[in-house]
């Protein structure tokens, strides 16, 4: 099934997806010390640095770059409105699960949209719009609007059948807000977007020239320059 935007947009072809031994010579003080300036799972699973009596959420310091054909974007997450969401683009960029995928649909003044493993094999570019990672999350629909460089995920008329498939907003889409979950925008490579964006494409949507991703890294906000 193909992941689709609202159902009145079906006429015009606009689909959104067809769619993780201390070393036992030191002192008990001296290991307790470590341990608490060491990275450490709290009970919510996050990881978390204690900086004197400061504690640091690493994995909301996190942000993802997306190494395209085209240059790089950099997106920050919102795990504030949509936790789970956010979870599961991480697990599955941290598995390497987008490497080698493309945009695989385009619309000038809209969005582009990626995510779809299927986008791989040139072989499957019937199918291209229709892939997803076996599973489906609930949506976690929330008050951040589409806007520019906002990060969104597709899903067909199922409201919780997003997987993979993701989109980053070239408009302001507002009439998407609290209809598909917004989970992150982007924080520099807008003119990589730009170039994304404006590329000549061809029905459905697709671009003339391969929009690669090649690489979706997780990374801390403080690695970026």
């Amino acid at each position: 099934m193909k992941m689709t935007l609202l159902s009145s947009l079906l006429a015009l072809g606009l689909s959104l997806t067809a769619n993780p031994t201390f070393a036992q010579t030191a002192s008990k003080t001296d290991t307790a010390k470590s341990a608490d300036d060491k990275s450490a799972k709290t009970q919510s699973g996050k990881t978390e640095t204690k900086e004197g009596n400061k504690t640091v959420n690493n994995e909301a310091n996190e942000v993802a770059v997306i190494k395209t054909t085209e240059g790089e974007m950099v997106v920050e997450f919102w795990p504030d409105v949509a936790p789970e969401t956010v979870k599961n683009f991480k697990k599955l960029a941290k598995e390497g699960f987008y490497d080698g995928t493309a945009f695989h649909r385009v619309i000038k003044g809209f969005m582009i949209q990626g995510g779809d493993p299927l986008t791989k094999d040139a072989k499957n570019e019937a199918r291209w719009g229709t892939g997803d990672p076996g599973y489906k999350i609930k949506a976690e629909f929330n008050e951040r609007s589409h806007k520019r460089g906002v990060l969104s995920m597709a899903r067909s008329n199922d409201p919780n059948s997003a997987g993979s498939q993701f989109f980053i907003c070239h408009g302001d889409p507002s009439f998407l807000d609290r209809q598909y979950t917004t989970f992150g925008k982007l924080i520099k490579g807008d003119d990589v977007l730009e170039k994304i964006a404006t590329t000549k494409t061809h029905p459905p949507d697709r671009p003339d020239t391969r929009m690669g991703v090649e690489s979706v890294k997780i990374v801390s906000r403080d690695s970026i320059k």
